[in-house]
């Protein structure tokens, strides 16, 4: 079973305005091919599905880590999109065409759909499908098809990257380097482990060095790079059977955390009336709180 804590996985700058193109293009990195839910589901049917956890329990520890922390990347980047949709509209009378905005937007879900917010789906408005989920039950083909997953989904952070200047995005993105770039050595490792290849030695893929990105350089300093956690759960501590060793890119040690991020608040977003959302006016909250301080 899954436990939840009330935490985002870093501080995001909140803004002043968002920006719906850069929110638009952010929507790849949820719900695209190669986004975070990709990479949740692959991982998390991988785990639930995984033949001989006890007998191979450091690579179902890895990959059953790897899928907790995949929980928080989805939410994070759900996160920012939500902050670069704040203030792209004003509230209105409904005939002065609030949403007006959004007639002209890359994104229009996020202004019909979704009281602009998150949508579960890619850049284009095509929604997330099981198709991209790889659960062959093979531990050396889909620990094959994770590494190649990380490096495509590192491919993709690295364009939207370069697609905005909005600081709540590049903060993102830029952690979400950090943390990617870390999956891709942890299954590079896993791998060395299962056959003996060492796929290591393509590294980095593709070859650009996080340092190069600012926004990225705050999680390096605090050597992201070179850490999984257990969660805090003991049964998951055998990954350190297989992170181990040293960084193949920056020679530091790696280290296993038995714990989790320390995490930010989540943001929390304000009614937007012209969305009808959350549809709740002053006299229906009162109403609520009275029913909810009442003994029913």
């Amino acid at each position: 079973m899954m436990k939840r804590v009330n935490r985002i996985l870093i501080d995001l700058p909140i803004p002043e305005h968002g920006d719906m193109n850069a929110a638009a293009a952010v929507q790849d990195l949820l719900g695209g091919k190669f986004g975070e839910m990709s990479t949740l589901n692959n991982y998390m049917f991988q785990s639930f599905n995984f033949r001989g956890k006890k007998k191979l329990k450091p690579f179902y520890d890895l990959v059953a880590s790897i899928t907790a922390e995949e929980f928080g990347h989805v939410e994070l980047v759900a996160n920012t999109i939500n902050l670069l949709s704040m203030n792209n509209t004003v509230p209105g009378d409904p005939d002065t065409a609030p949403l007006q905005n959004g007639k002209d937007a890359r994104y229009s879900l996020h202004f019909t759909t979704t009281a602009q917010t998150a949508y579960p789906g890619d850049s284009m408005g095509r929604p997330w499908n099981g198709e991209y989920v790889t659960n062959s039950g093979n531990l050396v083909a889909d620990l094959l098809f994770n590494y190649l997953l990380e490096i495509g989904a590192r491919t993709h952070k690295m364009r939207v990257y370069e697609m905005t200047t909005h600081p709540t995005a590049l903060t993102m993105i830029g952690y979400l380097l950090v943390r990617g770039g870390t999956h891709i050595i942890a299954y590079a490792k896993a791998i060395e482990v299962a056959t003996g290849v060492d796929v290591g030695k393509m590294l980095p893929v593709p070859s650009l060095d996080n340092n190069k990105f600012d926004f990225a350089k705050p999680f390096m300093d605090q050597g992201l790079y070179n850490v999984l956690y257990t969660w805090g759960e003991p049964e998951y501590r055998d990954i350190c059977q297989i992170w181990k060793g040293r960084n193949p890119e920056t020679g530091e040690p790696l280290k296993v955390i038995d714990g989790m991020p320390k995490g930010a608040p989540v943001p929390d977003l304000p009614a937007l009336p012209e969305e009808f959302a959350p549809g709740i006016d002053l006299d229906d909250y009162y109403r609520i709180l009275k029913r909810l301080q009442s003994n029913l």
